[in-house]
């Protein structure tokens, strides 16, 4: 490490790890929302709800998603083996950029200008973080 708290050389395999990290968090929460959305409104009578939702648990996408974040929490303590927390953690904010890109194409979601510059604002407070 250097007087920054940075990796004194580049870190491949843990780079690769957050990175995974990454990945894995979107899949996850791109897979729950697709399939909760065409699974519809959760009825309002309480016992409904909860049948409603235990059936969401049965679906294998929805499974899938669960299984990328329980992978991507395995990839995180890895990550965390060979890279300072204050240097990795930031690198976890394209998270919020890969969200919004694939909610606005893929889910239809649609972009706002506000939620553009407020993704941007935080990348951009992230980085002065990982750089101080």
């Amino acid at each position: 490490m250097d007087k920054a708290g940075l990796p004194s050389s580049f870190d491949l395999v843990g780079h690769l790890l957050v990175l995974t990290t990454i990945l894995l968090t979107v899949y996850g929460q791109l897979v729950l929302k697709w399939q909760i959305g065409l699974a519809g409104t959760a009825p309002a009578d309480p016992l409904a709800r909860l049948f409603f939702l235990a059936a969401l648990l049965l679906k294998p996408w929805i499974l899938s998603g669960f299984l990328a974040a329980f992978l991507a929490s395995f990839a995180w303590m890895g990550a965390m083996t060979r890279l300072p927390l204050t240097y990795a953690y930031p690198f976890t904010s394209l998270s919020f950029v890969l969200v919004m890109l694939f909610t606005g194409f893929v889910l239809g979601e649609g972009f706002s200008t506000g939620r553009v510059i407020g993704t941007l604002v935080v990348m951009a407070g992230l980085v002065v973080i990982a750089r101080s």
